[in-house]
């Protein structure tokens, strides 16, 4: 549901909307108890069964946006109880950072295999003859599944002509590929933290809104107001995320306007990472030192190998993630400015709360936090007219947004830097797939590769914090990569 404006996506800008002015006009914190009638006017629910569940499920919004845990449901607590420890300018974000809201779960049933209305009862019944467990009878004419003797195998599916028997299944869950979705007592969806690699994709497919993140949009703003020089380094998918009149000049204007001291591309440490990671690809790789590697750029895939697959952990490139990268350099401009990256992935803001990344990255953001806080200030694009230049970065470090960029700004570069290199590539996308390409790679079937990982399918356009269709989020990439001065850096790009 990426880039269609839902109701659930209406009610979660809102929130982030109502939370960024309250920051930035400094107001007191007890009157967020009133925010849920503001966000949910009158007395008819529109959306769920009472408008009194309606406001539960947006005090518990409000809560997370203001970086807090969700309140317990067998103890009496307001909206806004423990909120001072929230009320700084300095805020990491603690585990968990994807939560379900109980109030807003609809406890979708559990997988199933069922029989539609098109069964026609026919003759050669073949779903019946490949049950393993004899599961599947007749019943009034039609076929009939006893779900305490069917193993959710599928084979009945596959072989139905009238394709009449279909796959029952949360979307959360069809959603996470690492098999962290669960039950709790009550039916409703449950995060397993020991399984989850924090990639976002249960919360924008569940379509009643329950599976919310936390965010810092509120420490962010309280630090700049009080005279904090913060810098914004922005993801190479930010492009098109603000609308078609939002260019990356008027974007960078309008940043400096709400409040930011400077602005960088993050591309810029992606182009120092693709030089970097050619060179371990040519020297290491290809010299058969090592057997592949792994790029590093996106947290969620980093995660699921160190989880899952702890065997191939040495062959993770230890290149700077582009993040850290243009961090550390925007932080040498000003050795006292707190550094915000802004981007489409959820998973940055756990990989910016370990401590050996602390020191580099003060906040994270989401592209959907940040339109909040546009919001709030009343910039609107389609109006806007200040423009300041940003062209930092060249067309490979840009390039890293889209499936396949990564790999592909690599192996530019060891071409242009390490002719006569022969360099093999693959990627991949989506964690499931991502969890299949590890288990090649553990099993020797990838040696020699350079292999590209990316827990979201189709790559940071398609992150849980973004705020457009993928498919028009690669148009706006592509674009912006041709606009670079060249495609690979110099090698005086490197930190």
């Amino acid at each position: 549901m990426r880039g269609i404006e839902t109701p659930v996506r209406e009610i979660r800008r809102r929130v982030f909307k109502e939370i960024a002015k309250f920051a930035y006009e400094q107001k007191d914190l007890s009157k967020i108890e009133d925010l849920p009638y503001e966000i949910v006017p009158g007395e008819i629910a529109r959306y769920r069964d009472s408008i009194y569940r309606e406001r539960a499920v947006v005090g518990e919004r409000l809560r997370l946006a203001m970086g807090m845990s969700l309140r317990p449901a067998d103890k009496p607590a307001r909206i806004t109880k423990g909120i001072d420890e929230s009320n700084i300018a300095e805020k990491y974000y603690e585990p968990p950072l994807l939560q379900v809201i109980p109030s807003a779960c609809n406890a979708c049933k559990d997988k199933a295999y069922i029989v539609g209305e098109q069964c026609q009862g026919c003759m050669a019944h073949p779903c019946m003859e490949v049950c393993p467990k004899d599961a599947i009878s007749f019943v009034d004419g039609y076929s009939h599944i006893d779900q305490d003797k069917c193993i959710k195998c599928g084979q009945c599916s596959k072989v139905c002509p009238y394709g009449a028997i279909y796959e029952r299944r949360r979307p959360c869950e069809i959603a996470c590929g690492v098999g962290a979705i669960g039950t709790d007592y009550a039916g409703r969806a449950q995060i397993d933290p020991e399984k989850c690699v924090s990639c976002g994709m249960c919360m924008v497919s569940c379509p009643f809104g329950a599976i919310a993140d936390k965010s810092q949009i509120y420490q962010l703003i309280k630090a700049m107001n009080e005279g904090n020089e913060v810098i914004a380094i922005l993801a190479p998918a930010f492009v098109g995320q603000f609308g078609p009149k939002a260019t990356p000049n008027k974007i960078k204007a309008a940043l400096l306007d709400i409040g930011f001291s400077d602005v960088w591309e993050v591309a810029v440490g992606a182009d120092a990472g693709a030089l970097e990671e050619a060179e371990h690809y040519a020297h290491g790789v290809a010299t058969g030192e090592v057997p592949f590697l792994l790029t590093s750029c996106c947290p969620s895939w980093a995660m699921l190998g160190k989880k899952y697959f702890p065997e191939v952990i040495d062959q993770i490139s230890n290149a700077l993630t582009p993040m850290v990268a243009t961090a550390r350099a925007a932080r040498q401009t000003n050795q006292n400015a707190k550094i915000v990256f802004v981007g489409p992935c959820v998973a940055k803001k756990l990989e910016a709360s370990r401590k050996s990344v602390r020191s580099e990255v003060d906040f994270v953001i989401t592209f959907e936090e940040l339109a909040a806080m546009f919001e709030a200030k009343e910039i609107d694009f389609n109006t806007y007219d200040k423009e300041v230049e940003l062209n930092d970065a060249f067309g490979a470090g840009r390039g890293y947004a889209v499936a396949s960029g990564v790999a592909g700004a690599i192996e530019a570069c060891v071409k242009e830097y390490y002719p006569g290199t022969d360099i093999k590539i693959d990627h991949v996308e989506g964690l499931a797939e991502c969890r299949k390409m590890l288990l090649q790679a553990k099993a020797g079937k990838k040696n020699g590769y350079l292999i590209e990982g990316m827990g979201c399918p189709g790559g940071c356009v398609a992150g849980a914090g973004t705020n457009i269709p993928v498919n028009k989020a690669n148009v706006q990439v592509k674009k912006f990569v041709k606009e670079a001065e060249a495609f690979v850096p110099p090698e005086t790009a490197k930190y």
